[in-house]
């Protein structure tokens, strides 16, 4: 069964905000802010929650820009992440137990201390694309194959 994730960066040009996971899947990495969707939540309400948990920041506005599926091979589950562009928020970024922000300009994104992934969807995402995209990753954590496509269709992450 796919888990239902959320994903949310705050792009306020020319810098980023990131988040560096100290705990649980993703440990070690530099990462949007995020989780998992409750049963009683949309994914909307549940992007909103999780970004409050792990950063303190409250969002007023975002917009869905892109949605990967990823499977991993060693069958520890698949998942279906929503990304979303913050665009308005209140409050600073806070380190929490589960993230530490910092904010990066653009051109120095420490792709080499992130997913192996976001190379591949992040700059659409800068450009304010939307998206749709696919990501096999062996036991090792390394993209086997892939897929991302830029949407423009009207409607189609909704």
């Amino acid at each position: 069964m796919k888990k239902i994730l959320t994903l949310c960066i705050i792009h306020q040009h020319p810098k980023i905000l990131l988040g560096m996971k100290k705990r649980g899947h993703g440990e070690g990495k530099w990462n949007g802010f995020g989780g998992k969707v409750e049963k009683e939540e949309t994914i909307e309400q549940g992007a909103i929650r999780e970004m409050k948990e792990e950063s303190g920041i409250e969002i007023s506005k975002m917009n869905k820009l892109g949605i990967i599926d990823f499977e991993y091979q060693d069958g520890s589950g698949n998942m279906e992440v929503h990304i979303f562009d913050v665009k308005e928020f209140r409050g600073s970024p806070a380190e929490s137990e589960e993230m530490k922000p910092k904010w990066f300009r653009v051109d120095e994104i420490p792709y080499n201390q992130m997913w192996p992934d976001d190379k591949y969807w992040l700059p659409m995402f800068l450009d304010g694309k939307k998206f749709k995209g696919k990501f096999i990753f062996d036991e090792n954590n390394k993209i086997v194959d892939y897929c991302i496509d830029e949407i423009v269709q009207e409607g189609y992450l909704s």
